[in-house]
């Protein structure tokens, strides 16, 4: 063996203790890096949604205290009270409602906005954004406004025009679908409209090349690959609409109640604090478990779509 071969033989333990040190050393970096990230996320979600999941479990008894021990009565409440069981499926009702219409209205917006021409997607990306910058309280006055039943809601002035008589629009479950699209379009429009853009247009002529008219260019290529925003968008409108407050008390008052606003009656009304944590679990675990199972189908509708492609 030669000197340079020993000295070769020599120095490789070295280089890999050194270059074992730096990946150490790297990895330390990046886990500070996140560390702030994580505790924060620790500290304003982990730990609140722990204390609620745990006072779910308690009883609260007539002298306002806590009761010791673990209990199963809250939730045996929800689920034998006629009430709170169909509030459940009324918020599962108007979530899914109202992201399949925002869905529908989105695609033909984040369309023009990827494509058209760019004066046109600057206005647009305006229109879509604008409404934001409005308080959410302030938009579902003005629907109750335009939806108001009898001849006072704009709706009904219209219809009385033309012949077709008043409709019983306000308090009734359309009524927050209309107000939910309105608020939360433009979170389906964005992520869309990103997926879109990212799509490669020689791909879409290539397939009109080979004969495929607009409508199937939009349903073998442009939609499936657009499916990632299309899970995004309907993540956060699903997610907004079922926790929402604001458009379930002023449109559907009384008439058309969701977890929502039973939550904050329990808890700031009832002062029921133990059930109040109960309903908004229910509700966590809800949202959750849908959004689980729908982004879980589009990844594996787009695996196969991938998969037939190749």
């Amino acid at each position: 063996m030669s000197i340079t071969d020993r000295r070769t033989d020599l120095g490789s333990p070295w280089r890999r203790l050194a270059g074992a040190l730096r990946g150490a050393g790297d990895g330390l970096a990046g886990w500070g890096l996140v560390a702030p990230v994580v505790l924060f996320f620790a500290v304003v979600f982990l730990v609140p949604v722990g204390l609620m999941v745990r006072w779910g479990f308690y009883r609260q008894l007539d002298t306002g205290a806590l009761s010791d021990g673990f209990t199963f009565a809250n939730y045996i409440r929800l689920f034998s009270v006629d009430l709170y069981r169909k509030a459940t499926w009324t918020t599962l009702e108007i979530s899914v409602l109202t992201t399949v219409v925002s869905a529908l209205l989105a695609y033909p917006l984040a369309l023009v906005m990827a494509r058209g021409p760019a004066l046109i997607g600057r206005i647009l990306t305006v229109v879509v954004i604008a409404p934001m910058l409005i308080n959410v309280v302030v938009r579902a006055y003005a629907w109750r406004v335009i939806l108001a039943n009898g001849d006072q809601g704009i709706v009904n002035w219209l219809l009385a025009q033309i012949g077709l008589g008043p409709v019983h629009l306000l308090y009734t479950e359309w009524a927050i679908v209309i107000g939910s699209v309105h608020v939360f379009l433009s979170t389906m429009v964005l992520p869309i409209a990103a997926a879109l853009g990212r799509i490669d247009p020689a791909v879409e002529d290539a397939a009109r090349t080979l004969g495929a008219s607009s409508f199937a260019v939009f349903r073998r290529v442009t939609f499936p690959l657009s499916l990632p925003g299309l899970a995004v968008g309907s993540t956060l409108v699903f997610s907004l609409t079922a926790s929402a407050f604001v458009a379930p008390a002023l449109l559907g008052g009384n008439f058309v109640k969701m977890l929502g606003p039973l939550v904050q009656e329990q808890i700031l009304s009832v002062f029921d604090w133990p059930f109040g944590a109960a309903l908004a679990t229910l509700l966590v675990v809800l949202v959750m478990g849908v959004n689980l199972a729908s982004v879980g189908l589009i990844e594996r509708r787009l695996q196969r779509k991938m998969k037939g492609a190749r």
